[in-house]
């Protein structure tokens, strides 16, 4: 029989480093304080925050990997120039495609959108990171900045919506243990709450 062999260590600890370290030693917004725009003012509900979460993952994860392989092409006078470009791309690719399938979500997120060309968090990486490491490291570093991105909107947009509404992605909790007509704290669903709300678990992630 023919022996069919098998690549080890396909993932080493390095590529897990790098994809830990955007979800929670160095999460973009509850540790690092990036991108704070778009953590303030999408996060009305669950929904908001994790469709703004993937949206952006999608274009970190591929600029990064362009970035990484067209580092040595790019000159360095023009490299913030170049992955701006590079960026404002995937940028558009996200926008048309939420534009066709997701029309809803597109519409509710809205300017927010093409303003992934100026997160910092992408931006960022693409300097800090993609630039100076190989294709596999900057994959692997961009789906953990993404994903603690992505995670921290989420559940930003949940209490929010959970202390203003009473609903978790748009389910109403509160119907289903009976209670009709609940006193909710509006204020959570306005910026105010934003700040509040952020303020809050900031503080409860950075005691652990």
């Amino acid at each position: 029989m023919t022996q069919i062999l098998v690549p080890q260590n396909i993932i080493n600890m390095a590529d897990i480093k790098n994809l830990t370290r955007g979800i929670i030693k160095e999460n973009p917004i509850f540790v690092l304080l990036l991108g704070m725009c778009p953590t303030l003012g999408v996060t009305t509900s669950g929904t908001n925050g994790l469709g703004m979460g993937l949206a952006t993952m999608f274009v970190l994860v591929l600029s990064n990997c362009f970035i990484s392989v067209l580092k040595n092409v790019i000159p360095d006078k023009v490299r913030i120039p170049a992955f701006i470009v590079i960026i404002a791309s995937f940028v558009t690719i996200v926008q048309l495609l939420m534009e066709a399938y997701v029309p809803f979500l597109y519409e509710q997120l809205g300017l927010y959108i093409p303003l992934i060309v100026v997160n910092c968090i992408i931006l960022g990486r693409a300097e800090a990171f993609a630039s100076k490491n190989g294709l596999v490291d900057s994959l692997f570093d961009g789906i953990g900045m993404g994903l603690g991105f992505t995670l921290a909107l989420t559940l930003l947009g949940l209490v929010r919506e959970l202390l203003g509404a009473g609903t978790v992605f748009g389910f109403n909790l509160f119907s289903i243990i009976g209670v009709q007509e609940p006193k909710m704290m509006l204020v959570f669903i306005l910026p105010p709450g934003a700040f509040l709300v952020l303020a809050y678990l900031i503080a409860i992630i950075r005691k652990q």
